[in-house]
């Protein structure tokens, strides 16, 4: 947390220094007379430029890390019917003011189970609608109020002691380096009005297909499908570009901010990968169908203002509600094409092999999408730990079980022991994963999530060291047994090893659906099992004394065995109190 607030400030610094520089050299440049200095020229208009797209992902990180977690359980919980998650993706994205964004962390929540593909599908038509609000707040003419607002958010981001004012207070300084990039932009360009190169260039792109070639590149460059808009509309201010010419490059941003997500979308699971598809699949099929006629549409959308400006503010958000109306009804045929050109593949499962399936870290930039990636990836250790709980018990009262519980040709043991080398290397992968996460711009929610996570695999790691160092020992002592343990002595073993499963399967169900129910239940489970491995170990003693047991052998071993599961229950149970941190931090989120 410090380390994000010490970086947010010096940023800070960092612009209102550049923003003096860059405002001397504007100031410098000849907008007014009949020649250019072209070097002042070239360094305003870039200058302006950098402003406006540092702006805007200012603004976008401020909302970001002001939303944190909330805009997670919005999509997760609110994304059920297609209609419903359509409304939801147009809120995140006007919230966060990126449908990258948005788009990135639909890949990166897909792929860790949170969503379905299908549900997914709904999200992105929304995202598209939401990024229109960017192009719509730009189209006002507020540049003059474009310092005024760098000076308030300076002053809030600054001296704010508040972490949530301070978040509020980048997004305002983001506005007004937004606004003030635009004035730069705008006033430098007036006099390439007259050049005819210049204007050729602009022309051009009134051609629907070099248009949208330049909006689309443009776009897959600077990663943002706002940021295009916002300079098409920034042209059409200075009356250097017309509506007809704006539709085209607005088109194009469509099509590039696809970019984003398809490279969310590489290392991701099959089902992710469906996601990036259909974001582009929407987008091109939109943009083919619209760049047939422009010219009408273009006459329409110049009924609805007077402004130019407004005007291409307005297309690009009747565009993308239209495009969303037109593809509402067929998300499920389209979903179904697209699952058969991109089936599922069946993976043969190698035990030997620690394969790390959800730690992207091309996302670690939208902590909220990274830190469902560790959740998942959390959900797999569990998983592979159930199989290695499951097996602990059965050697002990059962010779039916001569091979691996998944491969029978490879030796038990050997088999057991894979599974513990894998979850060690997985629970490092996790813990160097959430560092580098925490070394991001986090607020404090995501902050005390990641502490809580931390302790999860650290406690994930100490029954897998107890199972490590004690299991050996204990199969060695069975092969010394003489006899069996007796029928009641077996029966309360299965037993209580049965509730250890269900705890590990309950801490799996936590991770998959972030159901704090599921935490509050092992608590009040592993409160009942104290009792009950009170109760076993009494009648395993009681059995003893009375000569029911076989051999002192044989009764030294079934206490180990049940140390070794109460152990493994503590360690449980201190699991599912971490895991109710996440629920207090769900209420928190829900109530703020």
């Amino acid at each position: 947390m410090k380390y994000y607030i010490h970086s947010f400030t010096n940023r800070t610094v960092l612009i209102l220094t550049l923003l003096g520089l860059s405002t001397l050299l504007y100031a410098g440049a000849d907008t007014t007379g009949n020649s250019v200095n072209w070097i002042l020229l070239i360094t305003s208009l870039f200058g302006g430029l950098g402003m406006f797209l540092y702006g805007m992902e200012m603004m976008s990180d401020g909302m970001k890390v002001t939303a944190g977690n909330k805009m997670r359980t919005i999509l997760e919980k609110l994304t059920s019917n297609r209609f419903l998650a359509v409304g939801v993706g147009a809120f995140v994205t006007m919230v966060i003011q990126s449908s990258s964004a948005t788009t990135v962390m639909l890949v990166s929540f897909v792929n860790s189970g949170l969503l379905s593909f299908a549900q997914g599908l709904g999200v992105i038509l929304g995202s598209n609608i939401g990024s229109t609000v960017t192009a719509q707040i730009v189209a006002f003419k507020i540049t003059d109020y474009a310092l005024v607002l760098i000076a308030i958010g300076a002053i809030m981001s600054l001296f704010s002691k508040k972490d949530t004012a301070k978040n509020i207070g980048f997004v305002i300084l983001g506005f007004g380096l937004l606004f003030y990039g635009m004035k730069v932009m705008s006033d430098t360009m007036k006099p390439l009005r007259s050049n005819p190169t210049f204007n050729s260039i602009l022309v051009s792109f009134e051609n629907p297909f070099m248009g949208i070639l330049a909006g689309a590149v443009f776009t897959a460059l600077v990663q943002s499908s706002s940021a295009t808009t916002g300079i098409v509309i920034t042209l059409a201010s200075g009356g250097s570009i017309t509506l007809e010419a704006g539709i085209p490059l607005i088109f194009g941003a469509n099509i590039g901010t696809c970019v984003t997500a398809l490279l969310a979308g590489l290392n991701a699971s099959r089902e992710a990968k469906r996601v990036a598809i259909a974001h582009v699949t929407f987008n091109v099929i939109g943009v083919a169908v619209f760049c047939f006629w422009i010219p009408t549409f273009a006459d329409i959308v110049a009924q609805t203002s007077d402004n130019v400006p407004r005007q291409i503010a307005n297309a690009h958000t009747i565009f993308n509600i239209i495009a969303t109306v037109i593809f509402i009804p067929f998300t499920t045929i389209i979903a179904d094409l697209i699952i058969r050109f991109f089936p599922d593949k069946e993976e043969v499962r190698n035990i030997e092999k620690a394969a790390v399936l959800n730690l992207d870290e091309s996302v670690l930039s939208y902590p909220a999408a990274a830190i469902s990636n560790t959740q998942a990836e959390i959900r797999g250790v569990v998983g592979l730990m159930e199989r290695v709980i499951g097996s602990l018990v059965n050697p002990f009262i059962s010779d039916e079980l001569s091979g691996d519980v998944e491969d029978p040709d490879q030796d038990f043991q050997k088999g057991l022991y894979v599974r513990l080398d894998k979850i060690g290397q997985l629970n490092q992968s996790i813990l160097d994963y959430l560092v580098k996460i925490s070394n991001e711009e986090l607020n404090e929610n995501q902050s005390r999530e990641i502490f809580t996570l931390v302790s999860v695999v650290n406690y994930l790691e100490s029954i897998r060291s107890a199972v490590e160092m004690r299991y050996s020992n204990l199969m060695d002592k069975k092969e010394t047994l003489e006899g069996e343990f007796s029928e009641d002595g077996q029966n309360d073993l299965a037993a209580y090893h049965l509730k250890m499963i269900k705890q590990l399967s309950r801490i799996g169900k936590f991770f998959k659906k972030y159901n704090p129910k599921k935490a509050e239940k092992i608590v009040a489970k592993g409160e009942k099992y104290k009792g009950l491995e009170e109760k076993y170990r009494l009648a395993h003693i009681n059995r003893a004394s009375a000569g029911k047991t076989g051999s002192s052998v044989a009764d030294h071993l079934h206490l180990e065995l049940m140390d070794l599961l109460k152990e493994i229950s503590v360690f449980i149970d201190l699991i599912a109190s971490s895991l109710l941190q996440l629920q207090t931090i769900d209420k928190e989120l829900t109530s703020n």
